[in-house]
């Protein structure tokens, strides 16, 4: 894919993130690896709904900003997660509605907000630990994100929203939907008697995913 190529495939996907109520007004952001130095990371207090290729920004591995609008301010916590993981192509942040509202109850487990109770929630994600508090653009959630980067492809940031990668920007988009609907489901069936995968379920999942 060339580099144009990619400005529009992510113009494309952060449209269809917002026409279907994924991201409101200027809230969320995307990235996504060029090549080995270089990033592409939606502008600060852009709208996914409206982002324009000429303006994306562009910033290396070290935090320059190369080209482009100025780069969101939440970028730092993307790169640390590139940093940290080599297997890191993209990486998806949102305040989608139930992912958002997941992350505002309390006693959540903080190593998996979300028990398993569906089979793609397992081959897409495995599980979601939960980051402590943070205000927006706070260095400790990059530094939170970099520790835990190898652990999985999703974080869940405690009363702000989540943050998933992928192996490309559709990887960490089709993730990022299937971890929505499962928050959406979670809601839907909170009062019910869910019946949760068992370990040994888990595991097979697992295992066939390798």
């Amino acid at each position: 894919m060339t580099e144009l190529e990619q400005k529009i495939e992510m113009v494309n996907l952060a449209r269809s993130f917002y026409e279907r109520g994924y991201s409101v007004g200027g809230a969320g952001n995307l990235s996504v690896r060029l090549d080995e130095n270089r990033i592409l990371v939606t502008p600060t207090g852009s709208s996914l709904g409206r982002l324009v290729v000429e303006k994306l920004s562009v910033v290396d591995m070290q935090g320059n900003w190369l080209a482009g609008d100025k780069p969101s301010k939440e970028y730092v916590f993307h790169l640390t997660l590139y940093q940290n993981n080599p297997q890191c192509n993209a990486v998806v942040h949102l305040h989608s509605t139930y992912l958002t509202a997941l992350s505002c109850l309390q006693g959540l487990d903080p190593d998996n907000a979300i028990r398993a109770f569906t089979p793609y929630y397992v081959m897409r994600v495995g599980k979601l630990p939960v980051i402590p508090y943070y205000r927006p653009g706070d260095v400790n959630i990059a530094r939170e994100l970099g520790e835990r980067a190898l652990s999985g492809n999703a974080f869940l940031l405690a009363n702000h929203g989540v943050v998933v990668t992928g192996t490309s920007l559709v990887d960490a988009v089709d993730n990022t939907e299937e971890l929505e609907e499962t928050a959406k489901l979670f809601f839907i069936l909170k009062e019910q008697n869910i019946r949760y995968l068992t370990d040994a379920e888990v595991k097979d999942l697992e295992n066939r995913g390798k």
